[in-house]
């Protein structure tokens, strides 16, 4: 998510490119490790073979470090995932090891899966103040001590948003090259790497090079995240390009959405039933705290879990939400189902 989005008009291709997701050739390698979360046959699966799909939402961790009752809050409105707004410390002061440590801690104590976004990277190559793909990388090898061991409860979101509408050719070597030095770090976790063009993807760069992203992945243990605002503002652009990623057996989530943007009317109760329908991930944006004239995203009021905010009670408890399709980790002793039922 960015504060302001440019306006992106463009139609998606409904025809298969030469380099887009025709093969699944690359996808079926089964995982190097199975220590944790890890990928076989496009789909993430727990340390104990349990497939586990994604249902919760994302929380600005680092711009509001005080409100850690949030995981708590969201966590008893069902979800089973959230995903944490981290940063290097370029643009915003860093959460160090200390930091990461407690909010693994918190995701654990309140049975969520935790998956770790640093935001510094949002919009690279068009916004001044964002940095690359390998800085983000030198960050998580900074904090790595937070992360080894936890390798069952948390996703490692490489970067958010890498590229905005310019230069995002060099997308596709530069996350590779990120996932290149996690390894070499000695990270096992499960990578989560964003679409270029503010996440939306409208060039089609991670779509058409994601089999060769995937496959660069010693551990074959990456997935792709796509951000659907006004770009996906209809049930078939929505299908068209989750299918493709199903299709070729290469593992996808939508790790940002929203019902309304500055950018276009993105189709949320389509997100949410392709979603549902195809075993895909999803991660509202966001839980609370927007600003900058995107107020209307926030889930809850003033982070009051009480108070939520018509994008709140959809994504929460309507048709497709969180309430009826999220089921907890596996790892976390439950199974449970939505609302808690067996």
């Amino acid at each position: 998510m960015r504060k302001t989005l440019a306006l992106v008009v463009v139609a998606l291709a409904v025809l298969c490119s030469p380099a887009a997701l025709c093969s699944p050739a690359v996808a079926t390698a089964e995982p190097a490790l199975a220590q944790g979360f890890h990928i076989s046959g496009g789909r993430l699966y727990e340390a104990n073979g349990a497939e586990f799909v994604m249902r919760g939402v994302n929380h600005a961790h680092t711009w509001y470090r005080g409100e850690t009752g949030s995981f708590a809050d969201i966590k008893a409105l069902d979800a089973n995932t959230v995903r944490v707004v981290l940063s290097s410390g370029h643009q915003w002061a860093e959460n160090d090891t200390a930091d990461v440590t407690n909010v693994i801690a918190l995701c654990k104590q309140s049975r969520l899966i935790c998956v770790l976004e640093v935001h510094d990277t949002t919009g690279y190559g068009e916004q001044g103040a964002a940095v690359s793909l390998d800085q983000a990388a030198d960050y998580w090898l900074r904090v790595r001590g937070a992360l080894i061991g936890q390798e069952r409860y948390v996703i490692v979101n490489v970067g958010n948003e890498p590229y905005g509408n310019t230069g995002y050719a060099g997308w596709t070597q530069d996350t590779i090259s990120a996932i290149q030095r996690l390894r070499d770090g000695g990270l096992t976790h499960t990578l989560m790497v964003d679409a270029p063009n503010w996440g939306q993807d409208w060039s089609f760069t991670m779509r058409d090079n994601a089999p060769s992203v995937f496959a660069s992945d010693p551990q074959r243990n990456t997935m792709f995240s796509i951000h659907m605002y006004g770009v996906f503002d209809t049930a078939a652009e929505i299908d068209d390009y989750l299918g493709r990623f199903t299709a070729a057996g290469l593992p996808i989530a939508v790790g940002e959405f929203g019902h309304e943007h500055s950018d276009g009317n993105p189709d949320e109760d389509a997100i949410l039933a392709t979603t549902e329908a195809r075993r895909i991930g999803y991660l509202g944006w966001s839980w609370s705290g927007n600003g900058g004239g995107v107020e209307y995203l926030d889930m809850v009021t003033g982070f009051d879990p009480a108070a939520l905010t018509p994008w709140g009670q959809r994504i929460f408890n309507g048709a497709n939400g969180i309430g009826q399709t999220a089921r907890e980790a596996t790892g976390y002793g439950g199974g449970a189902g939505p609302r808690g039922t067996a």
